[in-house]
């Protein structure tokens, strides 16, 4: 009995161990992307389309994998620098001053093109309402 007890008592402590070293490996892992809404509204004349204006900046040296929007997107870099890389076309870099377009469905990689420092843009999209706004491909 005193043997089940001590097992289970250094059971219980290694798990206690490991949830926190796992926690504090998941807060130490920075996102790739993070996106602020910064408006939401129905497109007015078009019944099945809003307008999303958002912000969002790459960690350095993050890549958001391949992927497309259920709508237009256009964009504005603010800050740093960022590598577009639309499938079967050359990579694009594009700095702060330059902005972008994709078309609904067009699907590309982005990059941030530093290592050192975040990229920063503000964009617009016009997906379907309902829809995700980045679905990713394989």
């Amino acid at each position: 009995m005193r043997r089940t007890i001590i097992m289970l008592t250094i059971t219980l402590v290694m798990g206690i161990l490991l949830g926190f070293l796992g926690q504090h490996v998941l807060v130490a892992q920075q996102t790739p992307v993070t996106r602020t809404i910064l408006q939401q509204k129905d497109l007015e004349g078009v019944a099945d389309r809003e307008i999303v204006m958002f912000r969002a900046e790459l960690a350095p040296g993050a890549a958001l994998g391949r992927h497309y929007h259920p709508g237009p997107e256009m964009f504005y870099v603010l800050e740093g620098a960022l590598t577009l890389e639309p499938d079967g076309q050359p990579p694009v870099t594009l700095k702060a001053g330059d902005s972008g377009y994709s078309p609904a469905k067009f699907i590309h990689n982005a990059k941030n093109a530093s290592d050192k420092e975040p990229a920063k843009l503000l964009g617009f999209w016009v997906p379907e309402k309902g829809q995700p706004l980045a679905t990713p491909v394989k």
